[in-house]
């Protein structure tokens, strides 16, 4: 049986993840979203894997749900409880994930990349929640998640139109950290993600979280649980090693303990 994603190793420390339904241009089965909440689950439990790089294919990261799917279960196909189960196991993912995008990311597909920590698009990409043309709306996040990078009247215009806009509209609203040659978006990708790798992995993971929390509560809250985070990674054994290292000035060798 056909994997629905791919996986290797580019860089140490960096797990690839590819999806693999080129066919359907990568559109997120219940199947494949599974798949993947079980190969991030591996890779959480991995010493090895200190960062994760999300793709597609040239054609398209993903153009979204399963609209074979949909047609076929009605709501129960996107709200049933094992692919719901799916996307907050991707949601929870405490390690880096990057984004690299080619080709599409709508729907579904777009709502996955805003999961993503850092997004790396190449310049042939676009970004799309089309639902409304389905006599729908975004069901994966999109209508929350949007509002809370872009203005108002940007996030509108993407739900209220469906219409795509190009990478360097998405880099210019937001939505993209780095905007590459056609192409070139996962070799970026594994490059920041390599760097990320050789950081502190217990420090990463607190710095996540601590950011995310800014997305979720108030400003003298998010503060205090700033705090709480740099509490925790001045206990680890690598801010030992990283304090001394800067102090002998040589590379620190960061355990991830």
């Amino acid at each position: 049986m056909t994997r629905l994603i791919e996986t290797n190793e580019p860089a140490p420390g960096v797990r690839l993840v590819r999806l693999n339904r080129a066919s359907r241009l990568n559109a997120l089965s219940g199947d494949l979203l599974v798949e993947l909440a079980a190969e991030l689950g591996i890779c959480a439990a991995s010493d090895d894997v200190r960062s994760v790089v999300l793709a597609g294919d040239e054609r398209a990261f993903s153009a979204g749900a399963d609209v074979h799917e949909m047609a076929a279960g009605g709501i129960d196909a996107i709200y049933g409880s094992r692919r719901l189960d799916a996307w907050k196991a991707i949601d929870a993912f405490e390690k880096p994930l990057i984004a690299a995008i080619e080709g599409i990311a709508f729907g579904g597909g777009h709502e996955l990349v805003m999961l993503c920590d850092i997004v790396v698009a190449g310049a042939k990409a676009r970004f799309a929640q089309p639902e409304v043309d389905l006599g729908s709306l975004p069901g994966d996040g999109g209508t929350q998640r949007l509002p809370r990078s872009l203005s108002k009247a940007q996030a509108m215009r993407l739900v209220l139109t469906g219409e795509a806009i190009d990478a360097a509209t998405a880099e210019r609203w937001g939505l993209v950290s780095d905007l590459v040659p056609a192409g070139e978006a996962v070799r970026h990708a594994v490059g920041i993600a390599a760097r990320i790798a050789a950081k502190a992995p217990v420090a990463v993971k607190l710095a996540k979280q601590s950011v995310r929390t800014a997305y979720e509560t108030t400003l003298s809250a998010g503060l205090v649980a700033e705090r709480q985070q740099v509490r925790l990674s001045f206990q680890t054994t690598d801010h030992d090693e990283g304090v001394a290292a800067f102090m002998t000035k040589r590379k620190p060798n960061f355990q991830g303990r």
